[in-house]
């Protein structure tokens, strides 16, 4: 599906009924695909089998740890070994991540003017991830992005973890806006997914992981090159003079 050009609100409800965003993490505001690769290698020697690459990781990437670890040893055991290593490996790798989580870690360019500039035209937000919670909070705050946000969910503070709704409708609530006057950004179809399904507007980045995707298979209301380009598009601010918006829907 090819991308056109699109016009700020062409694709999203008006700008000014936009009370809040969604914002993911991995792939969004963080690239963490090494310190995802380097924590499974650490537990794959450990299990005495061969290591990952970073552009395998990045096709398991977005679902959650347990996704991440089924994926990595399914490729390398039979169904059965990898139900049998699942428990101890998901626990290795997770002591391994919460010694790396960081290390090295890059944050995307515009990120934090992108959340300043949302935060300044007095949109509330949240970050939601699949991410588990704790590691998710000692990133942000690594960074320095934790005071932007109100509501911080993990892919372990709910039931349910995206591309299901149950967490963006648990973030709305506790911002106190109503799914429809808030947006959902990420860079996968699992973001997309799980702002549509819950009755939000939904924007893209395209720098990140989907799955190791074409960022334009994805069903969103449109492509924004970097999160402050979404705050000037959400804020109804004038956009940058290079700034690329690209809709998926005309």
């Amino acid at each position: 599906m090819s991308a056109a050009p699109a016009r700020p609100g062409a694709a999203l409800p008006s700008a000014r009924r936009l009370k809040a965003a969604v914002i993911d993490l991995d792939g969004t505001m963080v690239d963490t695909a090494d310190d995802f690769t380097a924590s499974l290698n650490g537990m794959l020697a450990e299990l005495g089998t061969r290591p990952v690459t970073r552009e395998e990781v990045i096709g398991y990437v977005g679902k959650g740890s347990e996704h991440l670890i089924r994926s990595v040893l399914s490729a390398r055991f039979c169904a059965d070994e990898t139900e049998a290593r699942f428990t101890d490996a998901l626990a290795r790798y997770q002591a391994h991540y919460a010694q790396i989580n960081g290390r090295h870690t890059r944050l995307y360019p515009d990120v934090e003017p992108g959340l300043a500039a949302l935060a300044e035209a007095g949109v509330k937000l949240a970050c939601v991830t699949n991410k588990p919670h704790r590691f998710a909070v000692a990133l942000l705050e690594q960074y320095g992005l934790a005071r932007y946000f109100s509501v911080i969910l993990g892919g372990d503070s709910v039931a349910r973890k995206k591309p299901d709704p149950q967490p963006m409708h648990v973030a709305c609530d506790a911002m106190g806006v109503a799914p429809g006057d808030a947006v959902a950004i990420g860079d996968s179809e699992n973001d997309a997914l799980a702002g549509r399904a819950a009755g939000m507007a939904t924007l893209t980045v395209p720098y990140g992981y989907n799955h190791g995707k074409a960022i334009q298979t994805i069903n969103s209301d449109g492509i924004v090159a970097t999160l402050l380009e979404a705050a000037r598009f959400v804020a109804n601010l004038p956009p940058s003079p290079d700034a690329t918006i690209q809709s998926l829907t005309t």
